[in-house]
C-alpha cells in the first residue's frame, strides 16, 4: 500500500512574507482587545470579493513561516488564522475566520475556511475528534 504525502509547497515569495508579516503584527496587536472587536474587525472585510484556497494557503504558508520563535507572547492558531485572513485581505480578497471547539479531550481551535475547505488545521485533527464550528466571520 502506498502512502499519500502532501506535496511540500514552496517558500513564500518575498511580496508574501511581507503581506504575512505586516497582517501578524496586526493580529498581534488586535490580541489585545476583546473577542468581539477582531470579530468586528473581521466583519468589515465582508465586501471583499472570496479568496480562492490556493491563496488562503499561500499565505498561511507566509504566515506560518515568518512566525518568530523567540516572541515572548502567546502566537498559536488563533493567532495565525486572524493574521491569514488579515494577510488575504492585505491582497484584496477575504476568507471566513472559524472558531470552533470539540470535547473528549476538550479543545478550542481556530482556523480560516475557504470554498473549497479549511486551511489550518493540524494533521492530528482527523475525523476521530473533529471541532465543531461555534462562529464562522463574515
Amino acid at each position: 500500500m502506498t502512502e499519500m504525502k502532501p506535496a511540500p509547497l514552496a517558500t513564500p515569495t518575498l511580496p508574501e512574507r511581507a503581506v504575512a508579516a505586516a497582517a501578524l503584527a496586526f493580529s498581534l496587536a488586535a490580541g489585545r482587545l476583546p473577542l468581539r472587536h477582531r470579530i468586528g474587525l473581521v466583519r468589515a472585510l465582508r465586501r471583499l470579493p472570496v479568496a480562492g484556497r490556493r491563496r488562503v494557503v499561500r499565505l498561511d504558508t507566509a504566515v506560518r513561516h515568518i512566525t518568530p520563535t523567540w516572541w515572548p507572547g502567546r502566537i498559536a492558531c488563533m493567532e495565525i488564522s486572524l493574521a491569514t485572513v488579515l494577510a488575504t485581505a492585505l491582497t484584496g480578497r477575504r476568507a471566513s475566520w472559524a472558531l470552533g471547539a470539540r470535547r473528549l479531550p476538550d479543545a478550542a481551535h481556530a482556523w480560516v475556511d475557504t470554498p473549497e475547505g479549511p486551511v489550518g488545521h493540524d494533521a492530528g485533527d482527523g475525523g476521530d475528534r473533529p471541532y465543531t464550528r461555534v462562529l464562522s466571520v463574515p
